[in-house]
């Protein structure tokens, strides 16, 4: 890692492999991009401490976990939404895995994951209660080609 807390393509190529697997060595990751176990440990303890790397965490298939229904809700309000109040109630819900403010004819942007449509349709009621919402309308997703995280080999330095 360069001075002054810029990427470097040690960096970069470390993101790579974590993003592969989050689950090996320093010794592995070490090997595959040329450095010690130690400088590997200390590059990901600042890419933590910088919050290039928010978590760690498994990846779960939400079909097989019993979660197959997946829809984008776009939410109406009569009222501002940005609130903490609201990013609360959202964040009780745990069907609930997103929820964006956003600019246009809708507030905010929920992605939400179901067992089935009726679940949807209780996650729906549950968004109603949110004071200040109007009207909701959900995109149910048939199929997912793709779904991608950021790779770091596009990442720039602010």
């Amino acid at each position: 890692m360069l001075f002054g807390g810029t990427m470097d393509a040690k960096d970069r190529a470390l993101l790579v492999l974590l993003q592969q697997d989050a689950t090996q060595a320093y010794a592995a990751l070490g090997e595959a991009v040329g450095l010690s176990a130690g400088a590997v440990h200390e590059r990901v303890r600042k890419l933590r401490e910088r919050g290039v790397i928010r978590r760690t965490m498994v990846d779960v298939d939400p079909v097989a976990a019993g979660r197959g229904v997946l829809a984008f809700v776009l939410v109406r309000a009569d009222a501002w939404m940005g609130g903490s109040a609201v990013r609360e109630a959202l964040a009780a819900e745990p069907a609930i895995e997103e929820a964006h403010v956003i600019a246009g004819a809708a507030a905010l942007l929920v992605k939400v994951r179901t067992s089935s449509t009726a679940a949807l349709q209780e996650v729906l009621r549950q968004i109603y209660e949110v004071p200040g919402v109007s009207s909701t309308e959900a995109i149910v997703v048939l199929e997912t080609f793709f779904e991608r995280s950021v790779d770091p080999q596009e990442v720039h330095d602010a």
